[in-house]
């Protein structure tokens, strides 16, 4: 039984992780290239909302996620207008798209559904079992009988390094994000290599908003990112800013959240707030116990 346990904690740890990798993963991006973007929040949301309103409307969850990934796309370039081509604070376009996004998902969602009782449904996406998933104890059941959708998320990580690591764009986008001065003198478009990231951000985070509603709730709640933004924001902290960083950050994010609903599922007699904190106060512990070289690159957050 503590077998089984611990496997249920472990794949429920998973799902919870793949939203707070997807926008991780895009943070890092925009974060290499020398911009902080705090926009996560809304961009998932927007990208949840997109995915479901196309899902329900078309009956298919790849068109929903489709709209989705356009729609980041296009939010991570209205981003990278403000904040790169017209020099704004980037901290103040950031809040403004979460302030955006969180009215405009429930402005639209109540005006093409109504107020109801009832949360409207999609049909989920399905599972893949990998070859030999069964035959693997816990991680079999974890990592590799998942939808499509977390597959990629995963192989996405070492695609990731190896882009940043050995080809010329991701040298590229790391000299922008610590020196943009020199990278323009040696023929490097800044604004283009920045837009570029925050472009892919969006995306990253829109797909992260597809997997809240495709894959794991099959509905659409308002303001259903519940902080994912900011949290993907402390994992690229906590991850040291490398991409197998931020994934065992999200993937430890992702198991305090899971024990926090063990905890309200085993009825101790204490408020269920209590729990519901959790993963809240491992995000502050950990920022706090790496206050120090984060691995941030010099320029992060000046235009």
């Amino acid at each position: 039984m503590e077998l089984e346990l611990f496997t249920a904690l472990c794949t429920a740890a998973v799902a919870m992780a793949v939203p707070l990798l997807f926008a991780g993963l895009g943070e890092l991006l925009a974060e290499k290239s020398g911009v902080i973007n705090i926009g996560l929040e809304g961009m998932i949301l927007l990208g949840a909302f997109a995915a479901f309103a196309v899902a329900h409307a078309t009956g298919s969850n790849a068109a929903g996620l489709a709209a989705a990934l356009a729609l980041g796309g296009v939010w991570g370039l209205g981003f990278a207008y403000f904040a790169v081509v017209r020099g704004a604070n980037q901290i103040v376009v950031g809040t403004a798209v979460n302030l955006f996004a969180t009215g405009l998902t429930g402005v639209l969602y109540r005006s093409i559904y109504g107020v109801t009782g009832t949360a409207m449904t999609i049909e989920p996406s399905p599972t893949i079992a990998l070859p030999g998933a069964r035959s693997i104890p816990i991680l079999g059941q974890a990592l590799l009988n998942q939808t499509p959708l977390t597959y990629v998320c995963l192989a996405t990580i070492p695609l990731m390094a190896l882009f940043l690591a050995r080809t010329r764009a991701g040298l590229e986008l790391k000299m922008v994000g610590e020196n943009p001065n020199a990278a323009a003198t040696h023929g490097i478009n800044v604004a283009r290599t920045r837009t570029s990231a925050l472009v892919a951000c969006g995306i990253f985070c829109a797909a992260g908003g597809a997997y809240l509603t495709l894959d794991y709730t099959h509905t659409f709640v308002e303001g259903m990112s519940s902080g994912r933004g900011f949290i993907a924001l402390a994992i690229v902290i906590v991850g040291r800013r490398r991409p197998a960083g931020v994934l065992v950050a999200a993937l430890l994010f992702g198991f305090v959240t899971a024990l926090q609903f063990h905890f309200q599922a085993l009825a101790l007699g204490i408020p269920f707030q209590f729990f519901l904190v959790l993963p809240y106060v491992a995000t502050l512990a950990l920022l706090a116990l790496n206050a120090g070289d984060t691995n941030a690159p010099a320029a992060l957050g000046k235009n």
